[in-house]
This record gives structure tokens, sequence and C-alpha cells, in this order.
């Protein structure tokens, strides 16, 4: 045997030798793992194609921050590379001529719209108005931006704003006074200023106040965001969404809006009760594609892709067919086409269709998720995010059918090279009325089927969402895998994805159907595989998910050793006075609690079952944000109460700076190692 041979040989069996002892070099995650994941998003394709500009927003966990800034990647292949370094850069937009890039910064203390070329260096500040930018778009012509601003209705000028703002700031009063409901939202309580839209050209001088004097947001602050408003082709008009409804607390409506860009009067051109938003215009200039929900009052209805037609006032239904809603979408640049995606049974799906009713919508990217897409001018080109329950979002690229899938992004590659991590296994079992039920199992690492492990269920929030196969970091499931549980995740009735009527299943029947079929997915999982340990089981969920907790709190009967609520409704009657949308209660309770003709606010409302079924037993960890306005944290204060005095070992952890989810890393890092050790406490 020769020298060569012989070099060969004792190269393959070093490999050999190493390998096994590579393999058990992986380890589960932890949660500094989770928390220094760097997360890809916002992706923005250059004129040319050959640039993708997007944002890595980095947790700090030592600054207790998010850290974010503007990359780029050639669409190409090949390295990416940082263009922005203040940590405090994002929505990435292109010039229309591609030689430089708006984003926005809060790199001098509110947030404003600054330039940057595509060669780097220096970022230019454009704006400088006292009640900071947000949403940043280009004119296609490329010589103004529209944004939005917070800003006093009745002030005519920035100063007059800047000094209303100065004088509350020195005021010792800190007291609010309000006169109409929707006096707070999420976790902000209204400040009575209005977003409204402007345009400021490239210089940055004099921005203007298209919608001056409305008494009205743009975006709406209910339901929207940059997607709200959008540029006609040929740079003299805006359309934008608002909703003008007196009481916006129990409105779901919301209209399309076209105002000059040179400024003048704005014309409403929706009228329908539902609510109607997101306008992209046609390359042609002809139409405005927007997506409608058609039932008043209720959230949840199913967007439609709608079109309207700007010489006509004409609007048509393009997706009536099509059992899904829409999310985002873009044109071809013939205008002959229209991509978009939409939730499928866990996924989020891209599919295509000819703009015209009727007409079939194709899948071109399918079964996984992909939050964002953007096609290139050339309509040859997608570039889009993906991600699973194992793989944090990376940016990649395909043909403008699908084909030829190419990955641009690895920001996580190394990371996740560490990481012992299994995929989510998508399985379907039949309810107790038949109906096929869609879930997703997550085995633990170093995972040995002859061995035992306990079953963590995981119930989800909305209650009109879905649990997908994508990466999380507020719960995470390869997190609560990663002590050697199995984690179960159903996604039961109300669950968004499976149909319209799927979705429908759960109004003012929050404890029915629900409920059964996340037992009956217990069932299911218990008899198919051996591995679980069925003595030994948790269930834990986050706001309607938090409710579900509560009501099996009850309902359950001890089958399960520990629960933990996060943001769970527990009372109706009181939540609804508590809570700002007051449209959801009003629709998934049918009415109001003075008015409950259904008895509803007291059919599956936790509170009313504290004593039923011999009261209270199971292990109870209770968690919440005094900054919920959406749940509001007496809510939990009011089902940890009833667990201490009827003797439920339980534990409450309150946080006083978060409100419906915890953002804050350190705080974050408290919630997982609380959630685990209550785990640890009872199923170990």
């Amino acid at each position: 045997m020769n020298r060569t041979k012989i070099s060969v040989l004792l190269s393959l069996c070093l490999l050999l030798a190493l390998a096994p002892a590579q393999a058990q070099t992986k380890r589960a995650i932890n949660f500094d793992d989770l928390i220094s994941m760097h997360r890809v998003g916002d992706p923005q394709l250059s004129p040319d194609g050959k640039w993708v500009a997007y944002t890595v927003a980095t947790p700090d966990k030592a600054a207790n921050r998010t850290v974010r800034n503007v990359w780029l990647v050639p669409t190409a292949g090949g390295e990416a590379r940082q263009l922005t370094r203040s940590g405090r850069d994002m929505m990435a937009r292109w010039s229309p001529d591609g030689s430089k890039i708006a984003f926005l910064s809060s790199r001098d203390g509110g947030m404003q719209i600054y330039l940057i070329a595509l060669e780097g260096g220096e970022a230019t500040k454009l704006t400088s108005i006292s009640t900071g930018a947000d949403n940043v778009q280009w004119s296609p012509d490329g010589k103004m931006l529209a944004f939005t601003s917070s800003v006093y209705p009745d002030c005519k000028d920035d100063a007059c704003n800047a000094k209303r703002d100065a004088d509350a700031e020195k005021s010792k009063v800190k007291a609010r006074i309000y006169d109409r409901l929707l006096y707070r939202h999420w976790s902000d309580w209204w400040d009575y200023k209005r977003s409204h839209l402007f345009v400021v050209g490239v210089d940055g001088a004099n921005p203007r106040d298209l919608t001056s004097g409305a008494d009205y947001d743009t975006p709406p602050v209910q339901r929207g965001g940059a997607e709200s408003i959008a540029w006609s082709p040929d740079s003299k008009e805006l359309c934008y969404t608002a909703v003008t409804d007196k009481v916006e607390a129990t409105s779901t409506n919301g209209d399309l809006f076209v105002v000059p860009a040179a400024g003048g009067d704005s014309k409403r051109i929706t009228s329908a009760t539902g609510f109607d938003g997101n306008p992209v215009y046609s390359p042609d200039g002809k139409s405005i594609a927007y997506r409608s929900q058609l039932r008043a009052g209720y959230e949840a209805d199913r967007w439609r892709l709608m079109l309207y037609d700007r010489a006509s006032g004409k609007h048509t239904n393009l997706t009536e067919n099509f059992d899904r809603s829409a999310e985002s979408y873009a044109w071809s640049p013939d205008s002959r086409m229209l991509y978009f995606n939409a939730e499928d049974r866990g996924f989020v799906n891209i599919f295509s269709m000819a703009p015209t009713a009727g007409s079939d919508p194709k899948p071109i990217l399918k079964d996984s998720y992909h939050a964002e897409f953007v096609l290139s001018d050339d309509g040859k080109t997608l570039v889009f995010s993906r991600q699973s329950m194992a793989m944090p979002a990376e940016l990649f690229t395909s043909n403008a059918d699908g084909t030829g899938v190419r990955q641009l992004t690895k920001h996580n590659a190394a990371k996740l090279a560490q990481l012992d991590m299994n995929k989510a296994e998508h399985i379907w079992f039949d309810a107790a009325d038949g109906v096929k039920i869609h879930a997703m199992l997550l085995r633990p690492p170093a995972f040995d089927a002859a061995k035992k492990y306990p079953l963590l269920v995981i119930c989800h929030g909305g209650p009109q969402t879905q649990f997908s196969d994508a990466w999380s970091y507020r719960w995470n499931p390869q997190m609560f895998a990663a002590p050697g549980y199995v984690v179960l995740m159903v996604n039961r009735r109300g669950s968004t994805g499976f149909g319209q009527k799927f979705a429908d299943d759960i109004n003012a029947d929050w404890g029915g159907k629900a409920y059964q079929d996340v037992m009956k997915g217990v069932d299911y999982a218990l008899a198919k595989y051996p591995f679980i340990d069925g003595t030994r089981m948790a269930a834990a969920g986050g706001s309607y998910g938090g409710y579900m907790i509560n009501w099996m709190a009850s309902q359950s009967k001890g089958r399960f050793k520990a629960l933990i609520s996060h943001a769970g409704v527990y009372n109706f009657e009181s939540e609804y006075g508590a809570t700002e949308e007051l449209w959801f209660p009003e629709w998934d309770y049918r009415g109001t609690p003075w008015n409950d003709p259904g008895k509803n606010y007291e059919k599956f409302s936790p509170n009313k079952f504290a004593a039923e079924f011999g009261k209270y037993k199971t292990p109870t960890l209770v968690i919440t944000g005094e900054l919920d306005f959406r749940v509001p944290y007496t809510q939990s204060l009011e089902f940890y109460t009833a667990l201490q005095r009827q003797g439920v070992p339980s534990k409450l952890l309150i946080y006083p700076d978060e409100g419906h989810w915890i953002l804050k890393p350190q705080n974050s890092e408290l919630w997982y190692k609380t959630f685990l050790d209550w785990l640890a406490t009872y199923l170990k």
C-alpha cells in the first residue's frame, strides 16, 4: 500500500473516531443561548436587485435592552456586512435610485430619519421634528419621504408641539383627564396626541402635515404600522388607513383615504363596516390592492384581498373563495400578478394569483414559516424570511415561482451548531365531535425512546391565533424541552390558519370545544407516544392561553401536577371594565356584562368555578405585568388570591415595568428561571 493511501485511511479513521465525540458536544439550549440569538427581519431589496437591506436586533442582557442595526447582504450570495453601528437603527428603505438608504434611528434621543450611502460611512440626519418620526417611505420619484409623527391635533406647527411637551414635562401634576374610550392601549396611556401623516423633501426642510387637525391616527393605534401608508406610482398621492369612529374602543371599522402629496383634503375611498387597510398601488397606477375584514366588530374575521379601481371606484373581492387570511402582499412589475402570504395549518405560505375575482391562489413557497417577503423590481426574485421551531429567522431568496431557494444570511449558524434541538413533529387527531385537530410535539434533547418523559402542554393565546412551526423568544418550546420535557402544542378550536369556521368555533365558547380539543390532544399523545409519562404532566399558557390555564384549574380535576398562568383572563366581568379594546369581549362574549342574555359572562368565567370539583388543588404559578392594559394585572391578582385563600401551593411573579409580554432581557431571564423552576419542583 502506498504512502498516499495510508494517509487517506488514517484521516478517515481519525474522522470516524472523532464523529461520536463531536456529536456528543451538542447540548441543550439555555437562556444565554436564547438571548444571544440575532433577530433578523424587515428585508428590503435594492432597486437593481443586487442587495438586501435588513435589520438585525440582538438583546444586550447587561444593558437590559435590544441593540438594532442595519445590515446588507448581496442577493447573489456572499458575506453580509453591517451598515450602521449606533445600536438604535431600524426600518431601512432604499431610495428609488439605489444610491442611499433612509432609516429610523434614536441615536440622538427621539426617533428621526437618517440617510446613509450604500458604501456606508457617516449617516446624515434628515429630520429634527420634536415629536419624532416613524414609518418612513420614499416617494417613487425620490424627491420626498413620507413619515408619521404623533402630534397635538390643534397644534399648527412643531414649535407648538415642542412647547406643549415641555410644559407637560415641567408640570408637577401628572394626572390624566379623559372623556372618551380608548384612553390607553397595550402598555401606553393616551397622551392627547394623534399620529399624523407627513411628507418632507430630501433636504429635510419644513415637513408638512397632510392630516393637519385630524382627530384620528394614521396608522391606527389599534391595528396598524408602516403597511398602512402607500405612495401612488406618480408620487402625487398617498393612501392611508384611519379609524374615524367616535368610540374607537368598540369599533373594528377602518377605512382607506387618499390625500394629495402637495396637501389638500383627504378623500375616503372605502366605506364598509369592517376594517380596510394596508393599501398597495399597482405599478401601472390603475388599482390599489388592500385587505378587508367584512364583519363589523370582529377582529378575527379573515382578511380578504381586495382591489380598488381608481378610475371607476369599483371594489373587487379577490379571495372570497380562499379560506385563509391574506397578510402582506406585493405586485408584479407588470401589474398582472399579486403575491401574498397567509397562515396555513401551522405554517405561513407564500401564494401568487392573478388580480381577478375567482382567481385561484397558487402556493409557491409552502410548508415553512415565511413571515416577510419582498419582490424585486424586475419581478424575477423573491427575498423572504424563513424560520422553524428549530431555527430563528434568516433571509432566503428564490425565483419568483418559488424555485431555486437559497439561504442568504446565517447570523445564528455558529450558535445553532452547538445546540441539540429537535424539529417539531406535526400530528393530527380527531376532536370529540370528529373535527380534525392539528398539533405539534417537540421531543427533548438527547432523546431516548426507551425512557419516560414528563409532558408539558402549552396553550396559545389570541384566542384567534395559531401555533406555528416558528421560532419564539417569549415562549420558546426548545427552552421548555431542554430540561427533559416533551412539549405538546395543540391548535385547538379558535386557531387561525384552518379556515374561518374553525376560528369562529371559539366565539362565546371559550371554555367549551377549545378546552376539549386540548384534553383530547393530551389523550392522543399519551396513547401514541409510550415515552410520555402520563403521571407527570403540566400545562402553561399566556393571554387566552392563561385563561385556559385558569379554566383548567377548576375543570381538569387534578390531572396536571402543575399549572402556569401568564396574563390570563380570570373574571369576565371585571376584565371587561378594565381592558381597552372593548370590541373584543363584546364580540366573544356576545354583549356587555349588563346586557348578557346568553349568560356568557358567567358560563365560562373561571372565577365562577373557584369552588367546583372540590375547589382548586393544582399548584399554580401566576405571572403578570402591571403595564398590561389588555388583560389588566388585577385579573392575575384575583386568581392568585383565590389560590392562596384555598390553600393551593402557588406563587405570584409580577413585573412593575412590563406589559402583556415580558420584553426586557433581564426580566425575561427571571421569567424563564421561575417558569422552569416551577416545573422542576412538580415534574422531576
